[in-house]
């Protein structure tokens, strides 16, 4: 009697292998991946995806453009055009464009039909942030510095806040040269350190405090600006809001994110920002420094902040926090300007609280 034959599909053939990979393995790849954009386009693959990304630790959030709140898409400020010069000053009158479409089509995993994130057509970062329940790690980039300069000059200003400003430095230089110190041959020579008389009479301090004040207003702007991402996320351990001109940065540590908890905050009365403490600043000039990679810096000025009565113990340990604070806020060949000016004379003044 001739058997019969049965054909069976193959099991194999039919299973998914990337269900075998385990969610913590998935998570570490999207930590790694941090984008907030891809990680929305993440979302939309698979219901297991969709249940993963709320989950990440670390986050990148890329502004691209602003838009007016009753604006059109249309309208928005086109990043190819000279970069507005007092963007953050608006930050407050603006909303940013989606900067998460594909979360839009998301289907929240609680049940229903109702998304993941509301159908917005512009929103802001605490928003975008907002169904994120485990960010540790969070870094926002704007789309353009805040303060503007004149073509050439040189501005960056990096500062450290917890519920009002603890540090701040600001680096400046009235011209970089790309070609080789030796070639310049009409940049005078500095052997004592001191400022030159001209720098009195030629503006050469008014354009530092103003440079001074800009840098302070702008990081105090953003400092206010992030009170609702703080008190969306307990779970934040650093925070660092920069911008795609790297002209400045402002960062927040675990220490500094508490004191913003437990502490009011301080809001300047004359607009939405946190109000600047009465500061102690010491600032050191150079007509010329010669950097590495064959560049120059032209009224290259350093200008270390911190507010009056903190660090003024003339402590050992302060003192080297402060130091290197100034030492560690830039990169490159700035980093190799900074340690150049903080050997060079000191000037003490004194700023009051607005």
């Amino acid at each position: 009697m001739q058997s019969k034959t049965r054909i069976h599909a193959d099991p194999s053939l039919n299973e998914d292998y990337f269900d075998r990979i385990p969610d913590s393995l998935v998570l570490l790849i999207f930590n790694n991946l941090a984008d907030v954009q891809s990680l929305g386009r993440c979302s939309a693959v698979s219901k297991r995806f969709n249940s993963l990304v709320p989950l990440v630790h670390d986050i990148y959030v890329k502004i691209d453009r602003v838009v007016t709140v009753d604006g059109d898409p249309d309208e928005a400020l086109n990043l190819s055009s000279p970069k507005p010069r007092n963007l953050l000053s608006h930050l407050l009158k603006l909303m940013l464009l989606t900067v998460l479409k594909p979360f839009h089509h998301l289907q929240n995993t609680s049940g229903g039909n109702k998304p993941l994130l509301p159908q917005l057509s512009h929103h802001s970062p605490a928003q975008v942030l907002k169904n994120f329940t485990h960010i540790r790690n969070l870094r926002i980039e704007l789309p353009a510095g805040d303060v503007g300069t004149e073509d050439g000059v040189l501005l960056k200003w990096r500062a450290e806040f917890g519920s009002t400003l603890q540090n701040c430095v600001i680096l400046g230089g009235t011209r970089m040269d790309g070609k080789p110190a030796s070639s310049n041959q009409e940049q005078p020579v500095e052997d004592n350190g001191s400022i030159p008389e001209s720098f009195y009479t030629n503006g050469g301090l008014k354009l530092r405090v103003v440079w001074t004040i800009s840098s302070l207003i702008a990081a105090s702007t953003r400092h206010y600006l992030l009170r609702q991402i703080i008190k969306d996320h307990p779970t934040l351990r650093s925070l660092v809001l920069t911008d795609a001109d790297g002209q400045g940065t402002l960062s927040m540590g675990v220490e500094q994110l508490k004191e913003f908890r437990e502490k009011p905050l301080a809001a300047s009365a004359s607009s939405s920002r946190t109000q600047v403490p009465a500061s102690n600043m010491k600032l050191r000039y150079a007509p010329y420094l010669e950097l590495p990679e064959g560049m120059g810096m032209q009224g290259a000025t350093l200008v270390a902040i911190k507010p009056a009565g903190e660090g003024t113990s003339g402590s050992n340990s302060s003192r080297k926090e402060a130091e290197a604070f100034v030492s560690g806020a830039f990169d490159g060949p700035f980093k190799a300007a900074a340690k150049a000016l903080v050997k060079r004379r000191t000037y003490l003044l004194e700023m009051n609280g607005f």
